[in-house]
C-alpha cells in the first residue's frame, strides 16, 4: 500500500503529549469547545442551535467542525477540544493505542448503512469480480471506520491491500476525486458516500458488513482528565444530548428537528432526512446493555486494534480497552 504509516506515526506523536498541555483539555474558565461533524445531521443539533446546552451547563461552547475523528484526537490531545461527539471507533482505537488518555463515554450513533466504499461506476466491477480491485487506486481516509471497513472488506474479497495505491482522503476530497476519474474507489460517509454512489457502486450493504463482523458506529469521547475532573458538566451534556436522541427516536417533533438540523448540517431537508434515516440512536439504556457500552464495545475496540497491528497500520494494541470507556456520567442520567 503506498501509503500506510505516515499519520499513525504522526498520532504517536500527538498521544506523546506532555500533560501539562493535555490538563487543559479540563476547560478554560466557562468555556467549553465540542467538534463534530458537517453533513452529518444528529439530534443534538437541534439543542446546539437552540442553546439548549448552554441553557443546561451554564457554559459557553464553542461549537467546531472536522472532516475526520482522526483530526479531532488530535485537538483532543492538544487541549483544544474537550468533547468531540461522533468520533468513530478507528480513530479512537488508534489513538488509545498510540498512548492518549481518551475515553468513550457515549455510544453517538450506529450506522452501518451510511459508511461505505464505492467502486467508479465504469469499471464494473462487484462482489462477485471484487479480486479485479489489485492494483487499484483508492482514496480512504486513513484511520477512519471507513479505513477499517475498506481493510475488512479487502480482506474478505482476498484483495491484497499492499498491491494497491492507497491515498489518505477525506471524503469530501475522495468524492470529488472519484467523480473526476481520477480515483477507481472511494470511501467514506454521510454526504460524500451519497455523492459518490451518483458515480459508482458499494460491493455490500450494511447488513452484509455486519454478517461480517464490521460494526459501525460512533461514540462521544473525551481526554480522561476532562472526564474525571468534569463529571457533572460531562453529565449534564450528555443528558442533553440523550434528551435530544429520545425526542428524535419519539417522532413527534421529527419535522420541526429536520429544518433546524439540516440548516446546521448544511444540507437540504430531503437529505437529511435520508442520511438520518439511516441512523439508530440508541437509548441510554441500550447504550449501557453488554450490546454496547456494558462490555460488547470494549471488546470490539480490542477487535479493531487487533486486527490494525495484524495489517501493520499500528505497531501495537493495548492488552484492553476496558479502561478506554467512562460510563459513570452515563449511568448518572437516570438521577438527573
Amino acid at each position: 500500500m503506498t501509503l500506510k504509516t505516515n499519520f499513525f506515526g504522526a498520532m504517536a506523536g500527538v498521544a506523546m503529549l506532555t500533560s501539562a498541555q493535555a490538563a487543559m483539555a479540563a476547560g478554560h474558565g466557562g468555556e467549553l469547545t465540542v467538534g463534530y461533524f458537517l453533513e452529518w445531521p444528529m439530534p443534538f443539533q437541534y439543542a446546539k442551535v437552540n442553546g439548549i446546552y448552554e441553557e443546561e451547563l451554564g457554559v459557553t461552547i464553542n461549537w467546531r467542525t472536522f472532516d475526520a475523528g482522526t483530526a479531532m484526537s488530535a485537538a483532543m490531545a492538544s487541549g483544544d477540544v474537550q468533547l468531540s461527539i461522533s468520533q468513530g471507533v478507528p480513530p479512537f482505537v488508534v489513538a488509545a493505542s498510540a498512548g492518549q488518555d481518551i475515553q468513550i463515554v457515549d455510544v453517538a450513533v450506529a450506522y452501518s448503512e451510511n459508511d461505505n466504499c464505492v467502486v467508479a461506476s465504469g469499471l464494473e466491477i462487484d462482489a462477485a469480480s471484487a479480486s479485479e480491485l489489485a492494483g487499484k487506486k483508492a482514496g480512504v481516509p486513513i484511520g477512519t471506520a471507513a479505513h477499517y471497513g475498506f481493510l475488512k472488506q479487502m480482506e474478505h474479497f482476498g484483495v491484497d491491500v499492499s498491491s494497491m495505491e492507497v491515498v489518505d482522503m477525506a471524503p469530501a476530497e475522495g468524492a470529488a476525486a472519484l467523480a473526476q476519474g481520477s480515483l477507481d474507489m472511494a470511501c467514506g460517509w454521510g454526504g460524500a458516500l451519497r455523492r459518490m454512489k451518483e458515480h459508482g457502486n458499494v460491493l455490500l450493504s450494511g447488513a452484509e458488513k455486519e454478517e461480517l463482523g464490521i460494526q459501525v458506529f460512533d461514540v462521544t469521547s473525551a481526554p480522561s482528565n476532562f472526564v474525571a475532573e468534569e463529571a457533572e458538566l460531562l453529565a449534564k451534556f450528555l443528558k442533553v444530548t440523550a434528551d435530544m436522541n429520545a425526542m428524535w427516536n419519539a417522532g413527534e417533533n421529527r419535522d420541526e428537528m429536520l429544518e433546524v438540523i439540516a440548516k446546521d448540517s448544511g444540507m437540504d431537508v430531503a437529505a437529511t432526512a435520508a442520511t438520518m434515516d439511516t441512523f439508530v440512536f440508541p437509548s441510554v439504556e441500550d447504550q449501557l446493555s453488554e450490546k454496547w457500552l456494558g462490555g460488547g464495545s470494549q471488546t470490539f475496540l480490542k477487535e479493531v486494534a487487533d486486527f490494525f497491528v495484524e495489517t501493520g497500520n499500528i505497531d501495537s494494541a493495548r492488552d484492553s480497552y476496558e479502561g478506554a470507556v467512562a460510563i459513570d456520567a452515563l449511568k448518572s442520567l437516570d438521577n438527573m
